[in-house]
């Protein structure tokens, strides 16, 4: 993209010797330029990220969608890529869906479990207030 716009000046890279390529320019093999979209949410200390995103997404694509979208917006969006890629990889049919719908299965069943804690709860303080009432100490309501 900016590969051919170089035209020899010593300080158009990211500053010289100071820092390596980000991890979306040293994958796709390429000079990573001061303003290069991706260094900012692709750092070279986590080549993965943008291994995992490229080969689900791919490079123009996600150079797409960081392009329309305002800064402040774009980290958001490349832990979602991120996130979407990996599961997407882990599983190439369900993705993301397939891990929402085991995490809505364990909901639904600690949501259940929750209710016979509950209806349990209920039971023994019955059980409890019933056998107050029947004692000679108790009187009723307590007052």
């Amino acid at each position: 993209m900016k590969d051919g716009s170089s035209s020899g000046h010593g300080g158009a890279g990211r500053k010289q010797g100071a820092a390596p390529p980000c991890a979306a320019c040293k994958l796709l093999r390429r000079k990573c330029y001061q303003d290069c979209v991706y260094a900012p949410y692709f750092p070279a200390d986590e080549p993965h990220k943008f291994a995992s995103v490229h080969k689900v997404f791919g490079a123009s694509n996600v150079n797409k969608m960081l392009q329309e979208l305002p800064e402040h917006q774009r980290g958001d969006a490349v832990s979602s890529m991120v996130y979407e890629a990996n599961a997407r990889i882990r599983d190439p049919v369900y993705g993301c869906v397939g891990a929402i719908s085991s995490l809505q299965q364990q909901i639904d069943v600690l949501q259940a479990q929750l209710a016979v804690s509950q209806a349990e709860v209920v039971r023994m303080r019955m059980h409890q207030y019933s056998s107050s009432n029947q004692s000679p100490e108790g009187h009723g309501w307590g007052l």
